[in-house]
């Protein structure tokens, strides 16, 4: 059998012809798969001034010395509360969190990052120290993120990779709250036993992790 070939006749209308040769061809174009190029962490609510909270200065310092990738760490708005309502507004127009930015949420920053990720496309995200209701805590109510159920396949569907860094001994959340995260979106689940609500000041998984993502992607 010969080989398969587009035959375009010849054709009084040159251009009819030509617009033909792009459209097919155009239909077999591949769209280069977008790169992550950002990453930007979303801390825990009450974190105050984030350079000073947590592990958050070491993991950007650390992330800006890679290579054409940029970290974005900076004080949100609604500290105490980290308003729904206010915060991915700011996530969306200020920290622009898009296809090409992985999104690490510690904490309230992580119920942050999987709200943003029901309506936004983003490469991915990490969370840290995630949990899935209010926990009866009138602050977390206040926040808006656990006043509806959680679309999962929504967030599963507008992100390549999602990540979770669990511990099982978290002073704040009960196992089952984090357990719950995983098991819905099926995770690439990090689980320890002796990283409490992961408030240290360095975190080398975390590093690891996306420098994998990025290798990855390369």
């Amino acid at each position: 059998m010969p080989p398969f070939r587009l035959h375009f006749p010849a054709s009084p209308l040159p251009g009819l012809k030509q617009g033909f040769r792009s459209s097919c061809c155009s239909m077999f174009q591949v769209r280069p798969q977008l790169r992550p190029t950002r990453a930007v962490l979303v801390p825990g609510n009450g974190s105050g001034d984030v350079e000073k909270a947590n592990w958050y200065r070491w993991v950007w310092e650390r992330l800006q010395e890679i290579p054409g990738f940029q970290c974005i760490l900076r004080n949100m708005p609604d500290p105490i509360t980290a308003r729904e309502r206010i915060w991915l507004p700011f996530m969306e127009s200020e920290l622009h969190c898009d296809e090409q930015t992985i999104i690490i949420g510690h904490s309230s920053g992580a119920a942050a990052a999987m709200r943003y990720a029901e309506t936004h496309k983003v490469y991915a995200i990490i969370l840290v120290s995630a949990y899935v209701s209010d926990l009866g805590d009138e602050n977390e109510r206040e926040s808006g993120y656990f006043n509806r159920p959680w679309q999962w396949e929504k967030i599963k569907a507008n992100c390549h990779r999602i990540v979770q860094f669990a511990s099982t001994d978290d002073p704040f959340l009960p196992w089952s709250e984090q357990q719950a995260v995983a098991n819905e979106l099926n995770a690439e689940l990090y689980k320890f036993t002796d990283r409490g609500h992961f408030q240290s000041s360095e975190f080398n998984e975390l590093i690891s992790v996306i420098q994998g993502i990025l290798n990855r992607a390369a």
